[in-house]
């Protein structure tokens, strides 16, 4: 299946893949868990670069993209530093987060390879940076400007995510209860859901929403993986996953806001880190702070989906 997915979408390469799966025993033991794996999307540069193979597929060179997210967004980063070793351009509309290690880091590293940072003041502003951001994109290159909306939420990237649940496939002997994922802009959570419904596995899939409702909510994640299912069947791949495969939990762990560390996820993220597992405080550690819930019978072997690559 993730040939003749290729072969209809014809994504462009970024990395090396399959990404690890990788056993923690330790850290599991420490959760009180039976088993703990790490789909390590880390090592290939984040989960963003998933999506943006099929994104910036097939651009030429000078080409210019334009996108938008918060101050310390990967997705930004990511898609402006490959969009350069494609020898193309990209013009990003930013608005504000709270300041933290993850975000002063990344909002730096993005700075230096973007072609241009608009910055808002406020989410409120935010559409007129986009404006203005569209308008420069005009001067940065040749071409007609090309949109990636935030997060990569497109059903074209979410068929980069549903390649990386297949993986699990040849990774695992037996399907695990649960896989737990941060819900941003909701691609990698459609994706995973389109997996395993494509699977017929029976694991619930945790989406923990990390970013305000009207923009991560099931609703959407879910819109998002029956449009990547009807877009692979328009491009000729024989892909039929029954809508009550495709399931998908929300758990909320936003906290006060976007990119605001919560207590639950610092807690999170010192007891991964005494096991060498660093986290973010955006998205990972907040994922990764429901697994420090007491585990039911039914939730023993997990999948945590390690999303964030540190620059």
């Amino acid at each position: 299946m993730a040939t003749k997915i290729r072969a209809a979408l014809a994504p462009c390469s970024l990395a090396q893949w399959p990404t690890p799966l990788e056993p923690q025993p330790a850290l599991a033991l420490a959760l009180g868990l039976r088993a703990l794996w790490l789909k390590r999307e880390d090592v290939a540069g984040g989960n963003k670069v998933r999506g943006l193979e099929f994104l910036l597929a097939g651009a030429a060179p000078r080409s210019v993209f334009v996108t938008v997210g918060g101050a310390g967004s990967t997705h930004c980063l990511t898609t402006a530093r490959l969009a350069e070793s494609l020898g193309c351009h990209v013009a990003i509309a930013v608005f504000p987060q709270p300041e933290t290690d993850a975000s002063t880091t990344v909002g730096t590293a993005m700075t230096r390879a973007a072609g241009l940072v608009v910055r808002a003041s406020s989410q409120l502003t935010l559409p007129w940076a986009v404006l203005r951001a569209w308008r420069a994109a005009h001067h940065l290159g040749s071409g007609k400007p090309r949109w990636i909306a935030g997060g990569g939420a497109d059903p074209r990237a979410v068929a980069g995510h549903l390649l990386a649940t297949l993986e699990l496939q040849q990774q695992l002997d037996v399907p695990p209860d649960a896989i737990v994922v941060p819900l941003g802009t909701g691609g990698t959570a459609a994706g995973i859901a389109l997996g395993i419904g494509w699977l017929g596995w029976s694991t619930r899939v945790l989406a923990v929403r990390v970013a305000p409702r009207i923009v991560a909510n099931r609703w959407r994640a879910m819109r998002l993986a029956r449009k990547t299912a009807a877009l692979l069947r328009r491009r000729g791949v024989e892909f039929s996953v029954p809508r009550s495969s495709i399931q998908m939990e929300v758990v909320d762990a936003m906290g006060q806001g976007y990119g605001h560390p919560t207590v639950e996820g610092e807690r999170a993220r010192d007891i991964a880190a005494q096991h060498g597992l660093r986290l973010d405080p955006t998205y990972g550690a907040k994922a990764f702070s429901v697994l420090l819930q007491q585990p039911t019978a039914k939730v023993q072997r997990v999948v945590f989906w390690h999303t964030f690559a540190w620059p």
